[in-house]
This record gives structure tokens, sequence and C-alpha cells, in this order.
């Protein structure tokens, strides 16, 4: 043991005679002496020295790239679709079930004329119409893994909500307009025409107007128009609108009348939709473009014509549990329509007669 203990303090005196400073850390600030200090201050002056160099730059992958996170918008920016208006001008209500029946009366309730002591005789009655609007589950049902929830640079939840309310809000847009009744809401062009007026037409037909040409206006729309206006009966005209998609509105816009006024007006604020004879213009994309024999312009009173039943609000169905690792979103709206008064709706149809 006294041999051991000799021979290590020989190496430490050993190490002491080279000067050697103790390996310990320097103060803040404190510079190493000798060469390497001035090749450091030599650097620092003039950038010149010895010292050996490393880039380091994002726009290389290799030399520190990797290092730099992604940011990604959490806002996922998507093409708009374009969303029929029909709710917003129709009748809503709603219903506890698939059940829903709405009883509407037609032809009133006649009334005679008399004399004082004369007989009075007993008059019709008004013909009850029971109207089910047909109903059908409108779903999605989208997946994504439950990795994807937990690392995406964005809300993915969120996003899928409002993906599932754009994509409901457009079909059932389309349905109100054209759809077939079956497990749909019936769409209003979906019923027959005629050309006869209100007194003389079965109910549940709608009246048409024609445009005068196949497939295109006559030499005289605004006087079309007119007729397509004065053919709904004058207590439907208050709160009655116009329905057309773009491609038709674009010809309307350009028509004039002989002393050269335009028959579109546009809206004097932003609160205040365009009019055409007076009456607003609804734009629904989900209307037919003017074509042979098509029904491209509605006008009438919708809160009187057409009725919306849904049941509740849309219902979203979290189920992480069903196809593990995927969580799947169930979405279901039961929503039905039909025309409830084929009087206050007409439509022009786009024939010679």
């Amino acid at each position: 043991m006294e041999t051991k203990a000799d021979a290590l303090e020989q190496s430490f005196e050993a190490i002491e005679g080279m000067g050697v400073p103790a390996a310990r850390p320097m103060l803040s600030g404190a510079r190493a002496p000798g060469i390497s200090g001035a090749v450091f201050e030599g650097f620092l002056r003039s950038g010149d020295g010895a010292l050996e160099m490393k880039a380091m730059s994002g726009a290389t992958d290799g030399a520190g790239g990797y290092a730099i996170p992604r940011e990604i918008d959490a806002l996922v920016d998507t093409t708009l679709a374009s969303i029929s208006p029909i709710r917003a001008i129709a009748n809503v209500v709603t219903v506890g079930s698939a059940g829903y029946r709405k009883l509407v009366a037609s032809g009133g309730t006649p009334s005679g004329w008399a004399a004082e002591t004369g007989a009075r005789t007993e008059t019709a009655t008004a013909a009850f119409n029971e109207i089910a609007p047909p109903m059908g589950d409108l779903y999605a049902n989208p997946a994504a893994s439950q990795a994807m929830l937990d690392d995406a640079a964005f809300d993915v939840e969120a996003w899928l909500a409002d993906e599932i309310a754009r994509e409901f809000a457009r079909a059932e847009g389309a349905a109100f307009v054209s759809g077939n009744g079956t497990n749909k809401p019936k769409g209003f062009l979906s019923y027959a025409t005629a050309a006869t007026g209100d007194g003389a037409r079965a109910f549940g037909t709608l009246q048409h107007v024609a445009s005068g040409a196949a497939g295109a206006f006559a030499a005289d729309p605004e006087e079309k128009l007119i007729d397509l206006v004065q053919a709904l009966r004058p207590p439907y005209r208050q709160g009655a609108v116009f329905v057309m998609n773009s491609a038709t509105l674009a010809r309307i816009r350009k028509f004039k009348t002989t002393d050269g006024v335009a028959l579109w007006q546009p809206a004097l604020s932003a609160a205040q939709p365009a009019t055409l004879l007076g009456y607003p213009v609804v734009e629904a994309e989900d209307m037919p473009d003017v074509a042979a024999n098509s029904l491209s312009i509605a006008f009438g009173n919708f809160k009187a014509g057409y009725l919306i039943a849904e049941r509740g609000e849309t219902q979203i169905l979290r189920d992480p549990y069903s196809n593990k690792p995927f969580v799947h979103f169930y979405a279901t709206k039961r929503i039905g329509g039909a025309v409830t008064n084929s009087e206050a709706i007409k439509v022009m149809k786009f024939a010679a007669a």
C-alpha cells in the first residue's frame, strides 16, 4: 500500500510540473490562456483562424432541416359547395316521429245570399287533403385513425363535424328541389304540372307557364315573366320570391324593357336581396339550367307552399370501439319535405306551349 501511494503522488507531481491547469470549469466570460485563446480572439476580430466550421441550414434536411418542426395552419381551407337556400324560404317544422301528417283545406266554404225571411239551404264545405311528407335518414360515417386524431396539427374532429354539416346542407337542398320522395324528401320540381289555373287543376299539381320557345325565352321574355307573376293569386304574392340558378339569372339580368330599363334591379344594401319585377331573387344552384321542357324558374310563396319536416338536430355518434384503431363519426339526420299547397308555387316551363 505504501508503494502504491508513492506512485500516485509521483504522477500528480509530474502533471503539476508540466504546467497543465486543473480541469475545472472556467468562470463565465473567462478565456483559456495560451495559443487557443489567441486563435479565438483572432477569429472574433477578423474572422481568421484555424477553427473548424460547420454550416447548419433548414434548406437541407440532413444539415438541420429535420430539426425544424413543420408548422401547419390550424384552419383547413375547403372549397365551398353551393348550398341550396330552400330551407331559408320554406316552412320548417320539428316533428317527433316519421309519422307526421298535415291537413290542408282546399276549395273554401261557399256562402250564399237570402232574403230576410227566405230559406237557407245547406252550403258545401271545404275539402281536406292529407299531406304526408316523405322522410328519410340522411347519414354519414367517416372514420379517422386514433393516431391521426392524436398527432394532427389541426382539430380533426371539429373539421369532420364541419364537413358533415356542409354535406348534409348540400344533400338536403338538392332533395328539396328535385328529390324523388323515395327515402328522401320530395322536391317541388318532382310534382306534376299543368297549364290550367287554380280552379280547374287537381290538388297537388303545380301550374306551369310556358316561356314561348323550346329551351329558350320567347321574343318578349319580360311579358312571360309578368305572366308567371300574375299566375300567382294576390294572397300568395305577399312574401313570394323567384328561385333559379346562376346561369338562368345571368340571362335574365341582360333583359331590358323597350325603354331600356333593366328588369333585374340590384340590391341597395347587403341586407336586401336583388329584385326581379319587384320580387326578391333567390339563387339555388340545384335548379336546372334552361333546356327544352325544363322547369328552370319557380315563383311563389314557399312558406305557404313547401313544408320541411325534421326530427331534431343532426346527431353525431363518436364510435372508437367498432373498428379499432379507427374512430368512426356516425352522423344522422331524419328529414322530409313535400309541397303542401300547390297553388302557392308556379313554375316556368321552357316550351312553346
